[in-house]
C-alpha cells in the first residue's frame, strides 16, 4: 500500500466547499471522481483545510492510500486529465505510510483580498471583496497585533461551540495594500513589495490551525477598524469577551484562499 500526497490548487466559486456534502459539487467529491477513474480504485482524501463554499485554495494539501503501481508523475497528468479545468494538482508525491494531511500539519497561511477602489472591477469580483470606502490600512495592521499568540478565538468562531477546543495560535498577520494580486503567479507573489497606493489590500494569517471562518471574521472586525471605528483596545475587549455578537461581520467568501500548508520535515 502507498500513501500518496496532492498539492492541489482550485477556484472555489462553484463549488460548495471542500467536504463533501449532501446537495452540491464539493471539490473531495471531484478529486475522489477522478482518482476513482485513474487507479479503478474508491479512496478517501484526508485534507489539511476544509475551505468553506466559494473559498478558492493555491496550496491545499490531501492524500489518499492506493495499491496502483502508477508512478507519482503520471498521477498527476492523470488526475489533471479527469478533473475539470478549475482545479489542478500542482505536485505529486509518495510519503510516509502514516502522514496524515490534517493532523500533521504544523502551521497554515490563509490570505484574505479586498480589492478598495471606487470604481468597479468586474474581473476580480469573484476572487476579491470590493470594499470602495476608505480604510485605515496601518490602523487595521496594529489591531491585527492584538491577535498574535494564543488565544481562546471563540469570538471569532461561526460555530461555537465545537467538539474541541476554540484555542489556536496565531503565529504572523500582517495587513497591507498592494498594487495587484497576482494569484496564478503563485508563489512569487509573497515576495512583492507593499505600496500606500495600491488598490489591493492582503489580509496575511499564518497560525497552527484556524475555527470555522475564524479568518472571514477577523477581517470582517478588522474592517470596523480601518473605518476609524474601533481601534487595538476594542479588538482586545472582543478577543477577551469570547463573544462572537460583538466581533464585525463575517467577510464574503470569494476574497479567502489557503495559500499553503506547512509540516516540516518530517512529511518529506
Amino acid at each position: 500500500m502507498r500513501n500518496i500526497r496532492l498539492t492541489l490548487a482550485y477556484d472555489g466559486s462553484n463549488y460548495v466547499g471542500w467536504q463533501r456534502q449532501p446537495r452540491g459539487d464539493s471539490i473531495q467529491v471531484c478529486v475522489e471522481s477522478a482518482i476513482e477513474k485513474l487507479t479503478h480504485e474508491r479512496s478517501k482524501l484526508m485534507a489539511a483545510g476544509r475551505t468553506d463554499s466559494g473559498v478558492h485554495a493555491l496550496g491545499q494539501v490531501a492524500n489518499f492510500q492506493t495499491s496502483c503501481a502508477i508512478s507519482c508523475d503520471n498521477i498527476r497528468s492523470g488526475l489533471q486529465h479527469f478533473l475539470p479545468e478549475d482545479i489542478a494538482v500542482l505536485d505529486v508525491a509518495e510519503v510516509p505510510i502514516d502522514f496524515h494531511a490534517t493532523y500533521w500539519a504544523k502551521q497554515k497561511r490563509y490570505r484574505y483580498i479586498i480589492y478598495n477602489s471606487p470604481l468597479p472591477d468586474p474581473f476580480v469580483r469573484r476572487y476579491a471583496w470590493p470594499y470602495s470606502g476608505d480604510l485605515d490600512v496601518e490602523g487595521m495592521h496594529e489591531a491585527a497585533q492584538v491577535l498574535v499568540g494564543k488565544h481562546d478565538f471563540r469570538c471569532f468562531e461561526t460555530r461555537f461551540p465545537n467538539k474541541a477546543t476554540s484555542v489556536r495560535t496565531i503565529k504572523e498577520i500582517t495587513v497591507d495594500r498592494y498594487g495587484g494580486w497576482p494569484v496564478w503567479r503563485q508563489p512569487n507573489s509573497l515576495l512583492q513589495k507593499p505600496t500606500s497606493q495600491g488598490e489591493f489590500i492582503w489580509f496575511d494569517v499564518v497560525a497552527d490551525g484556524f475555527l470555522y471562518n475564524m479568518v472571514r471574521a477577523i477581517v470582517g472586525t478588522l474592517l470596523v477598524v480601518g473605518r476609524r471605528k474601533w481601534g487595538p483596545s476594542d479588538v482586545k475587549e472582543i478577543v477577551v469577551g469570547q463573544d462572537r455578537s460583538r466581533a464585525g461581520e463575517t467577510a464574503p467568501a470569494q476574497g479567502l484562499y489557503l495559500v499553503s500548508v506547512d509540516y516540516g520535515e518530517s512529511a518529506e
